[in-house]
């Protein structure tokens, strides 16, 4: 059956970069700017599918960021 889309979660690395991590697939990877993580991507998703049919058509990116702030 044919994979229509996979979704990573992707999260700034706190010693700078980003790592991302497929939902439902054991698929990690990480790099220094993001336009490079999504380059990677496709080469992890291409090691994790042999066949090219078995690959997704969609790759969507769900960007987490931390972020602190003072109350009061």
């Amino acid at each position: 059956m044919k994979l229509k889309e996979m979704i990573f979660i992707v999260e700034e690395d706190p010693e700078g970069g980003y790592n991302a991590r497929a939902l439902d697939y054991s698929i990690f990877t990480e790099s220094d700017t993001l336009e490079a993580l999504k380059e990677n991507i496709k080469d992890a998703i291409n090691c994790h599918f042999e066949k090219i049919d078995d690959r997704p058509d969609i790759i969507r990116l769900h960007i987490v960021r931390e972020e602190t702030f003072t109350y009061g």
